[in-house]
């Protein structure tokens, strides 16, 4: 064989070898599964990431596309998430007529414009009549709608809407305070800034005085 062909099917070999090895000699075949698992959201992810000027066949980010397509999935997870299901029969008839306030849910969304990251926490307060709603479904509650794309005044406003038409109550208040990341880490970059929304319905909108002891109550967990 003429050296110039020899060195040409040398190079051939070489090709198919390299193309048959892994990316990465970290790469396990459990990875090389949870790469199989992945949706086409992942399979975006990837491209998104050669777009950027990455390489997603490194090491560091061999899982990448799998791992984000799993955690955004978790984030907004209250789009599959059934209200009925979440309180599962747990309203229970009482003769207390006095404001129940479960106060510092904290709660993590994203943006819907930016899809960046805000959190903060949610004070809910309710006047029942007749009937009273196991604590923990009021943050459960929360996360259904936090876990959206979302604006802020959107998630208070639901929140609200929600326990009005569960508990029939004479009043729910809600107020939500967040910090953005899409005003911290870009645009006007304030990170000291909040925002804080409300929503008052039935007598906390009516009476005054309702609002006013609510707002009492929550005052020292406001910023």
């Amino acid at each position: 064989m003429k050296s110039g062909n020899k060195a040409a099917a040398l190079k051939v070999v070489e090709t198919k070898v390299s193309a048959t090895k892994p990316a990465s000699k970290y790469v396990t075949k459990a990875q090389d599964a949870k790469k199989d698992e992945r949706g086409a959201i992942g399979d975006m992810f990837e491209k998104i990431l050669k777009d950027l000027g990455e390489d997603p066949s490194r090491e560091g980010l061999l899982r990448t596309p799998y791992r984000a397509e799993k955690a955004l999935r978790f984030l907004t997870g209250g789009y599959t998430t059934n209200i009925e299901e979440i309180i599962n029969g747990a309203l229970f008839t009482a003769e207390n007529d006095d404001m129940v306030v479960v106060k510092n849910i904290e709660y993590y969304s994203l943006c819907e414009h930016h899809m960046l990251p805000f959190f903060g926490t949610v004070h809910v307060a309710y006047l029942p009549d007749k009937k009273i709603i196991g604590l923990s479904k009021i943050p459960r509650i929360v996360d259904v709608f936090a876990r959206r794309l979302q604006v802020q005044e959107r998630i208070t406003q639901q929140i609200a809407d929600t326990l009005m038409e569960v508990l029939e109550p004479r009043g729910v208040a809600v107020v939500s305070e967040a910090q953005h990341f899409c005003m911290m880490m870009r645009g006007v970059e304030k990170q000291c800034s909040s925002t804080v929304t409300s929503a008052m319905l039935g007598e906390f909108r009516r009476n005054s005085a309702t609002k006013d002891e609510f707002l009492a109550l929550i005052r020292s967990s406001l910023r």
